[in-house]
């Protein structure tokens, strides 16, 4: 690819996540949120290194990964760059018990724990010198047999389980709705809402991951704090 070609597709990067960006702003003034109670999240998965220092450069700082090889190597290219610097990375992947030392030395969030055991090996593989890694809780909130997630009657078991991990700060909820759903987000909300009066001592339980490209705009007017959003920015998968 020559460099004019280069610029191109930069300055489309550029203009697709201007775009969405404008429009999580458009959706919280819509319902009298602040722009900055929302995360962005820019799931770049399959996409390289250099779309991703592009956008760090436009101050992206939240990028989601699902494939864990693959995000290694991106995270430890783009360590090397200081406009990088300030990446928080997150796995938003499945995690399966041969995969989570590695998440827990190169992330900074894991979206997907849904079991127990994940959770106790985050904790006890995660480098004492290194802040704490923060966990939401994949939620089946539709009870979807082909969709991962802890079920709604199984979250206290499971709070009551991550809270007591030293090495694990645990920061709210992931859902991944089924499309037929419409009630899904405002469910989920009132669920995180009755957890945080449930258990006052969850200080950090602050974030509701749910909202993706193509309904980003109702996730957040029911409450949501990050949407994932990678296709609306990055154009399709490779």
């Amino acid at each position: 690819m020559s460099n004019i070609e280069q610029n191109i597709d930069n300055q489309n990067l550029v203009n697709n996540w201007q775009q969405v960006s404008k429009q999580l702003t458009d959706a919280c003034n819509h319902v009298g949120r602040k722009s900055e109670s929302v995360v962005l999240l820019a799931v770049s998965k399959t996409k390289p290194a250099d779309m991703i220092a592009t956008l760090a450069k436009q101050g992206q700082s939240h990028f989601g990964e699902n494939y864990l090889q693959e995000a290694i190597e991106k995270i430890t290219m783009l360590k090397e760059q200081p406009e990088c610097d300030g990446i928080f990375w997150h796995y938003i992947g499945s995690i399966q018990r041969n995969k989570t030392r590695d998440i827990a030395e190169h992330f900074d969030w894991v979206q997907t724990v849904e079991r127990d055991i994940i959770a106790k090996r985050l904790n006890d593989q995660r480098p004492a010198e290194m802040s704490p890694l923060n966990v939401l809780i994949q939620l089946n909130i539709d009870n979807e047999e082909s969709k991962s997630g802890c079920l709604p009657d199984q979250l206290p078991e499971l709070i009551a389980t991550i809270k007591g991990y030293e090495r694990l700060q645990l920061r709210g909820l992931m859902i991944i709705p089924a499309q037929a759903d419409t009630n899904a987000f405002a469910r989920t909300k009132q669920l995180f809402e009755e957890i945080k009066q449930r258990y006052p001592e969850l200080s950090g339980w602050d974030t509701l991951s749910m909202g993706m490209s193509g309904d980003m705009t109702e996730a957040i007017a029911s409450g949501s704090t990050m949407v994932r959003v990678g296709t609306a920015i990055f154009g399709e998968r490779d």
